[in-house]
């Protein structure tokens, strides 16, 4: 149907199919029927995921959770998760400290009245197998992402279902491990879920109805950036080994969090695959160290990827205190653009067609944080008995952060294909708290030393 031949009762029929209602906002959206225009969906309603977002999960069966990495983001997400749903029951904590098991411990008894039992808490390494072989039901997965692959492998084989915060994968191996683990997950009817939460933020979920109904045509290209501050790091304290110093400041160490673009920037990478669709082919980046503090990473990457039908994404990110900074994503196409600073789409001339309705939003829900409703989704697939895989889709936004990265590491384009069937493992084969071999975690130079 052309836009022009489009009355208010056939777009209004549209919209309640595409579930965008009232947060669309009909009359912005009517001023886009100019002569001319025609409506090609790149999928059909049905054919792409759109969460549910109630402001709260079913109620149902009580659920026993236990977590796995207990520091800021593992503390962060268990409260989102009792946030979201009744009837959960936090059972077991575990974590290479002990000081983050008994710190998370305490904050849930004084903020949530759930006591976590003393046999319910370990310690080590293999905290990760005693937490899922407790008897829960659910496992939230947030240590220091280089052991997210081993430890969903775990839990799927299990019968856990499973929480991954983003990234997913730091290295090829990781990335293959999790692919397969996803297959299982899928195949035992169990649900995943990642922590790249802008899949249950409300505008992102409307805005890709809506490119997905071709509102800005078919995907010519995009740009996406995470500069900001350096995040925090910590100095190393005497009586700490080199592990247990690069463990406590991991979001430094690339073995530990893939750098920066695969640990960070990985949200506005997968932002653009998902709602484009597209497949990435090769990578030409570049990045460089100036001011980080502690260990290995780059402060800045600059990425262009190819997808394999030739469009281009640009890939910007930065952690350097004292610049500009801008945190999003645009998407550019052949009828319009899309972008994430306004959650607004725009036509070729620049007239905004649609914005994201925020008054309308807080008037038909209550629950706007997606790092909340990720957990809502989460629960009420296991209450539903629903298979729910993230973790593909994750693992493959990761490994595209880990392209970008190895190409400006090494100062060459590197194809999907190298990267996806690369030998790059991260993980040591069995780590403990002691003495590292630190010449082996030096910052990246690429290319050729002149002579």
């Amino acid at each position: 149907m052309s836009i022009e031949k489009m009355n208010r009762r056939s777009f209004l029929q549209t919209s309640t199919m595409l579930g965008v209602g009232s947060l669309v906002g009909a009359s912005a959206l009517l001023s886009a029927c100019k002569e001319g225009n025609q409506l090609t969906p790149l999928k059909q309603p049905g054919d792409f995921y759109v969460p549910e977002l109630p402001d709260k999960a079913i109620d149902g069966k009580e659920l026993k959770v236990g977590v796995i990495g207990c520091g800021g983001r593992g503390s962060g997400a268990v409260y989102n998760l009792l946030d979201a749903a009744n009837g959960i029951k936090v059972t077991a904590l575990g974590d290479v400290f002990a000081d983050r098991v008994e710190g998370l411990r305490d904050k849930l008894k004084t903020k949530y009245n759930q006591e976590v039992p003393a046999e319910g808490c370990f310690v080590g390494f293999d905290a990760y197998k005693q937490v899922i072989d407790s008897g829960v039901d659910m496992v939230i997965l947030t240590t220091p992402p280089v052991f997210r692959p081993l430890h969903f492998q775990y839990a799927t084989q299990k019968g856990k279902h499973s929480f991954l915060e983003k990234p997913i994968a730091v290295d090829s191996k990781g990335y293959r491990t999790i692919m397969a683990a996803a297959k299982q997950a899928q195949a035992k009817n169990l649900s995943v879920v990642t922590g790249t939460q802008r899949h249950h933020q409300r505008p992102y979920v409307e805005a890709n109805k809506l490119i997905q109904a071709g509102y800005i045509g078919e995907i010519t290209g995009g740009n996406v950036y995470w500069n900001q501050n350096m995040l925090w790091y910590r100095k190393r304290e005497k009586g700490w080994s080199d592990m247990e110093w690069m463990i406590r400041d991991w979001v430094n160490w690339k073995w530990l969090s893939g750098d920066h673009i695969v640990e960070q920037h990985v949200h506005n990478i997968d932002v653009f695959l998902w709602m484009s669709g597209l497949k990435v082919a090769k990578a030409t980046g570049f990045g460089s160290r100036q001011r980080r503090i502690t260990g290995d990473q780059y402060d800045n990457f600059s990425v262009d990827y190819e997808m394999e039908n030739g469009v281009h994404l640009h890939s910007m990110c930065r952690q350097l205190d004292g610049c500009s900074n801008t945190i999003g994503e645009i998407i550019q196409g052949t009828k319009g653009s899309w972008n994430s600073f306004n959650h607004e789409i725009k036509d070729l001339q620049g007239n905004v067609i649609w914005k994201y309705d925020e008054e309308a939003a807080k008037a038909e829900f209550q629950q706007h944080n997606p790092y909340v409703l990720e957990h809502v989704d989460w629960v009420n697939h296991i209450r539903k008995g629903t298979a729910h895989d993230e973790a593909t889709e994750c693992a493959i936004s990761s490994l595209v952060g880990v392209m970008g990265r190895e190409s400006a590491y090494k100062g060459s384009t590197i194809t999907w294909d190298e990267i996806s069937q690369s030998e790059l493992n991260y993980l040591p084969e069995n780590p403990v708290l002691g003495p590292m071999d630190m010449s082996a975690h030096q910052v990246e130079v690429p290319g050729k030393e002149q002579k």
